[in-house]
């Protein structure tokens, strides 16, 4: 039936789950052609569905969150219950928390073992929209209504606010089909946002700066987004009718299609296997989905979040590069240079009478001429021992340090690796 309709793979991509307003949900197996497995013992109005390799759940607008087995088609148990609507669910990288958002200001982090065990974000100011765990499972970054991300660090008994991202995402309504979802690239160095230029904006999660984007290719609203598996590609939907995906490294569009009202999309974790589902409650899946040249960039490991001044292609700032003079042989065998054809003596011609070499004089006592050897240079005095002579300026300090001075303007990087750009 028409309405909104949400899809996801299970982590072996063996199974893909549909639930959406009717009161069906979906089971179908990756490279059969049978009718998938229909389960009709659930609520109505789904609005959100996550999977392990064992379970999966389902979220609604009841407010209840259902587990169901992978093995049985079963309904298992409630997971948890809200006052509000359901908006999204997210399961950690292990499979053992679930984080349930609702239109309440509080999203609840439920163990999938023991639903007693409950950890709760309870400060934000306006209800959450889209959860995203980070690929190490220790941080979660929030998507409310009010435009602003939240990333938190779950990794204690009490989560703790770790960045605020203002300015990155627009105001939505909780069921907006408009997304402002934190897509974490799999490095787990950035996630990406769709920004309310109908771009996608990377930005680091260290220092929550903006990197790389994706711009220029959508002419409407960004309703779904995902990174390939290993981070070598993007996708992105939008209200344009139109399916784009972006090649990470270089932020350019490797092929366009031409779909209407694509909400939600999905990659195969392992194969050239496309999923996305419409407002109309519509299921496509592509098997072959990228050409057999964009296809083999899923067959790359692990591909690196598109930075600007990316620190893992950095050499550090501390380390000074040993110089090489080209001598050969010590230093005794070297000979004074002499002059190049083009040399300044050359070019001037012979000294004229009342010209002298030693220009310099030592009007202040220096020792600027005492005792000049045949380089050009003062002889060694034992007397002066290893810091140069008496009269010679000495450094006030052991070593030189930089000054590190604050930014003074938006487009200031922070100071890393000795540097810093402006």
């Amino acid at each position: 039936p028409n309405g909104p309709t949400f899809l996801t793979y299970t982590p072996d991509g063996t199974k893909l789950i549909t639930a959406g307003s009717n009161n069906v949900i979906r089971v179908y197996t990756t490279g059969s052609d049978g009718e998938p497995t229909n389960i009709d013992d659930c609520s109505e109005n789904n609005t959100a569905v996550a999977a392990s390799n064992s379970i999966f759940l389902t979220g609604a607008e009841d407010g209840s969150v259902c587990v169901y087995s992978l093995e049985t088609y079963l309904y298992d148990r409630l997971l948890t219950r809200c006052t509000l609507p359901i908006r999204d669910i997210a399961l950690s990288p292990d499979c053992i928390w679930a984080a349930v958002a609702s239109d309440e200001l509080e999203v609840k982090i439920v163990d999938t073992r023991d639903i007693v065990n409950v950890l709760f974000i309870r400060d934000l100011p306006k209800p959450p929209k889209h959860l995203s765990f980070h690929p190490s499972g220790s941080y979660l970054a929030v998507s409310c209504t009010n435009g602003v991300v939240y990333l938190y660090s779950i990794t204690t008994e009490d989560p703790t606010l770790s960045t605020k991202f203002e300015g990155l995402v627009r105001r939505l309504e909780g069921d907006d089909e408009k997304s402002s979802r934190a897509s974490w690239h799999p490095d787990g160095r950035a996630f990406a946002v769709p920004t309310a230029t109908r771009d996608v904006q990377v930005v680091s999660r260290d220092d929550g700066e903006k990197q790389r984007s994706f711009s220029g290719g959508h002419m409407g609203d960004i309703t779904a987004l995902a990174w390939s598996p290993n981070g070598a590609m993007l996708a992105t939907a939008a209200s344009d009718r139109k399916i784009l995906i972006w090649e990470t490294a270089t932020q350019k569009i490797m092929a366009r299609y031409d779909y209407a009202g694509v909400i939600n999309i999905a990659w195969h974790p392992q194969d050239n296997i496309f999923s996305f589902v419409t407002s109309e409650g519509e299921l496509f899946i592509y098997p072959n989905f990228l050409s057999s040249d964009n296809a083999q960039h899923l067959q790359r490991p692990l591909q690196p979040a598109p930075f600007i001044h990316d620190p893992l292609s950095e050499t550090s700032g501390n380390t000074r590069k040993s110089l090489t003079n080209g001598l050969k042989g010590p230093l005794g065998d070297r000979t004074r240079r002499k002059g190049t054809p083009d040399s300044l003596d050359d070019i001037l011609g012979p000294q004229s009478e009342g010209e002298e070499d030693d220009f310099v004089e030592d009007d202040d006592g220096a020792g600027y001429l005492d005792d000049i050897n045949g380089y050009g240079k003062r002889r060694y005095n034992q007397a002066d021992g290893f810091e140069g002579p008496e009269g010679k300026r000495r450094a006030t300090h052991q070593s030189w340090q930089p000054r590190i001075h604050q930014s003074f303007q938006p487009g200031s990087t922070p100071w890393r690796g000795n540097r810093r750009y402006l």
